[in-house]
């Protein structure tokens, strides 16, 4: 199952594999450690790893910067370089472009970054990219949300508003109707926002169902009437919003540990990864009528938050079958593993 592992420089908090073609094994980590003291301040950094399935993780580049909450790489179907986005403590959405360098002895993968925008006073705690490319979310400590364009290698605030009572963990744009972003909130709120307004209004607004605060949405990249949400309450959650005014709560599954990161499979319908802090990861397979977990992970020893699943995907020994690799990375212990999941294959 494991494939290789690597102790890092700060406390690990998220893992995102690049999703462009030529890019499938480059793996970015981020991490984020409150250096305490007289002066205390959040110090950062952000790693890439080459991964091999047989030779396993390479370390190809490192940089220090401010606390990192979250990084999400551009989408793979806008005819862009690929670009990382990165959240931070100092209020500021960042963007960094993967290059060749090619000033190197050794021709080696490097980050440089491309553009740097104050978005506020207040920390940035997560950040989505919208399907073209050119817009991001930022969800902020202070409870609002602003919303970004790139054009020409240049970030602009398009707008920000209040959009929740507490820290934003999580925004993401819809897929298929680019216009709506949802939000989940320390609140405990689920809520839907037109962003053709200014201020963006107010779609929907779940206030009951989750217990404790909202940390990260995910919608089906197979049906997009099905969202994903997960909890503090360690509960996952899978919503129909095919009627937006009022989404429909189907079904929920406790899975031991606040769901801090859903990761969707990218080739297989129906299939989920899941970070749930206090209870390691969990592979789960969604049905029409239940959720059921397949596999779990345990083989980190602290706080369970970055997952994604790798696009490549390699070949078995048996030519019909190939396999996925995952990757996983814990907070106080700085452990980022690669590993291979037992039970799924893709045909």
């Amino acid at each position: 199952m494991d494939v290789a592992s690597f102790h890092l420089d700060g406390n690990a908090d998220a893992v995102e594999f690049c999703p462009h073609n030529s890019f499938h094994h480059i793996l970015a980590v981020a991490t984020y450690t409150l250096q305490e003291g007289v002066l205390p301040h959040r110090a950062g950094s952000i790693s890439l790893f080459s991964i091999d399935p047989d030779k396993g993780l390479e370390l190809v580049y490192q940089g220090q910067t401010i606390g990192i909450f979250d990084i999400k790489w551009n989408p793979s179907g806008t005819n862009m370089h690929p670009l990382l986005a990165q959240a931070d403590a100092s209020g500021c959405l960042t963007l960094h472009t993967l290059q060749l360098d090619q000033g190197a002895e050794e021709q080696g993968i490097i980050l440089r970054d491309a553009c740097t925008e104050k978005v506020s006073s207040s920390m940035c705690l997560c950040v989505d990219w919208d399907e073209s490319g050119g817009s991001i979310s930022v969800g902020l400590s202070d409870g609002s949300i602003s919303v970004l364009s790139l054009r020409e290698s240049q970030l602009q605030v398009l707008q920000s508003w209040a959009a929740h009572e507490y820290e934003i963990w999580t925004t993401s744009f819809d897929t298929h109707r680019p216009h709506l972003l949802y939000s989940g909130s320390d609140d405990c709120h689920f809520s839907c926002w037109d962003i053709r307004q200014n201020p963006s209004e107010l779609v929907f607004q779940n206030t009951k169902s989750h217990k404790m605060g909202v940390c990260c949405i995910s919608q089906d990249p197979f049906n997009h009437n099905t969202l994903l949400t997960g909890s503090y309450d360690e509960f996952l959650r899978v919503w129909d919003i095919r009627s937006t005014s009022k989404p429909v709560n189907e079904k929920s599954l406790c899975l031991g540990g606040g769901v801090w990161r859903i990761k969707q499979h990218p080739y297989l319908s129906g299939v989920a990864l899941a970070a749930c802090m206090h209870n390691g990861f969990a592979i789960l397979r969604l049905g029409e009528e239940d959720i059921t977990v397949v596999e779990t992970y345990h083989n980190h020893e602290s706080l369970a938050y970055g997952a994604d699943w790798q696009r490549g995907i390699y070949p078995t020994e048996e030519r019909s079958s190939r396999m996925s690799l995952v990757a996983t990375c814990s907070f106080y212990d700085r452990l980022l593993r690669v590993w291979k999941p037992s039970s799924l294959m893709v045909r």
